[in-house]
């Protein structure tokens, strides 16, 4: 990997350590940078899940994708900067039960573990404690984990006084491979986000402030509050090159 032009990508430069200033600082740069986004998989382009696939994707053409290419490409940054990462496989909840992973999550090894994630849309935005319950400040709101027996852990968002499950993983490391099946079925069944319309979404300026364009809808949230705009079909391109530097 060309440390150095993945750093670029993500508008970072320097020395970096493998600390949880760094780390935080690489996720949220990340998420401002490389958008979370399914126009390959809308327009049934295909993607994949090796690293060989997503980082010439995010570093050399200048685009996003979604958890298994840019929490495994992601991934891969962290290790060649020197962090200790275990790849994690998570169940977006609610979703059906099912003992094949469909979301590619991240846990970093420094003082204590933390989960870390740059592929699940508008989410936590730092680096989250993994050895306590919480609540823990994810950036954008409060965040906590439920332990159950069978090393299984849920990750939960505190919204609005109530509790939003995000998703389930176990403590069993993986590989990008895992995600073949789970990947092929997101890309290909009907009635699901990823194949009904097309979407982007980034931090702003390091977040919390977020931009989101959707089929019809450019939305942004500054200072907490949401606002959006109808954007026509002929509209469309041009708002994907100006807010996220991609054509559809």
């Amino acid at each position: 990997m060309d440390v150095d032009a993945y750093l670029s990508r993500i508008g970072l430069k320097g020395d970096i350590s493998a600390s949880l200033a760094d780390l935080e600082r690489l996720q949220r740069a990340h998420l401002t940078a490389v958008p979370f986004e399914n126009l390959d998989v809308f327009h049934h382009r295909g993607v994949q899940t090796g690293v060989e696939w997503s980082v010439p994707k995010i570093v050399e053409a200048g685009r996003g994708g979604w958890c298994y290419e840019l929490n495994g490409a992601f991934a891969a940054l962290l290790e060649e900067l020197g962090f200790k990462v275990k790849r994690l496989g998570a169940t977006v909840l609610p979703g059906e039960e099912s003992t094949i992973p469909d979301h590619l999550a991240i846990e970093v090894e420094l003082d204590r573990p933390y989960l870390v994630d740059v592929g699940f849309g508008d989410s936590f935005i730092s680096p989250l404690p993994l050895d306590s319950e919480g609540p823990h400040n994810g950036g954008v709101g409060e965040f906590g984990f439920a332990f159950h027996s069978g090393d299984t852990t849920l990750l939960s968002h505190q919204a609005d006084e109530a509790t939003v499950p995000q998703y389930r993983f176990g403590q069993k490391p993986h590989v990008s491979s895992d995600f073949d099946q789970s990947s092929l079925r997101l890309q290909t069944e009907p009635g699901l986000q990823w194949t009904e319309g097309p979407f982007a979404t980034r931090l702003l300026d390091g977040g919390p402030d977020r931009v989101t364009l959707l089929r019809s809808t450019l939305k942004f949230r500054r200072n907490g509050v949401w606002a959006e705009e109808a954007i026509a079909e002929a509209e469309w391109p041009k708002a994907l090159a100006h807010w996220f530097k991609m054509t559809p």
